[in-house]
């Protein structure tokens, strides 16, 4: 099933309803759709490489957009909705474990989901469950989302289609080493602050 969906996300690069699709796609990730929108903004910036941060752009929107969907999944809608959408795809472990990371800093921790390939509408969804701030999960959510799409959408740019192949295959490895680069950087900013 998840081999169909990814193909049916990949599918809108070849039609001429591709940015919305892939507005549609990141709001729907961020809340309760199993396929990263990565995945379209990849084969839309290969197609047309001057247009990859334009698409970056409006996959960073959807997805801040699609976050608030989930914090409100998560405040309003739980039971009847939220706990449904964790069982079905799995993340019932996750989720328990976040609301002991939202006690310790919300902000950091919906930041590294925003900027990795974990699970991102499990933080939304928890954010709303446990009384996440909104314009915590907002601006935490934007510098994340932003700086995932926008980082993979210059590269494409600057690169071409030449690195696609080099993309395709170490995009989730590059994204975890961008994030322990960042998170080293946070803790070295700590350390030296007198």
């Amino acid at each position: 099933m998840l081999r169909r969906l990814y193909d049916w996300v990949l599918h809108w690069a070849k039609t001429p309803y591709g940015t919305w699709a892939l507005f549609g796609i990141a709001v729907c990730e961020s809340s309760f759709f199993p396929i990263p929108p990565d995945v379209l903004l990849i084969a839309l910036a290969f197609a047309l490489p001057r247009r990859a941060l334009f698409y970056a752009a409006v996959c960073t929107v959807g997805s801040v957009l699609g976050g608030l969907l989930g914090w409100a999944i998560g405040a309003f809608f739980y039971e009847s909705l939220g706990q449904r959408i964790i069982q079905a795809l799995h993340y019932e472990s996750q989720f328990a474990l976040v609301q002991g990371y939202y006690q310790k800093s919300a902000f950091f921790y919906i930041f590294i989901a925003a900027f990795t390939p974990i699970p991102y509408k499990v933080f939304t969804i928890a954010a709303g469950v446990f009384d996440v701030p909104l314009w915590t999960l907002l601006s935490a959510s934007l510098f994340g989302r932003a700086g995932r799409f926008f980082l993979v959408a210059l590269f494409i740019a600057l690169f071409g289609p030449k690195v696609k192949p080099f993309v395709e295959k170490y995009l989730n490895f590059l994204t975890i080493l961008l994030v322990l680069l960042a998170i080293s950087g946070y803790f070295v900013i700590r350390w030296l602050r007198p």
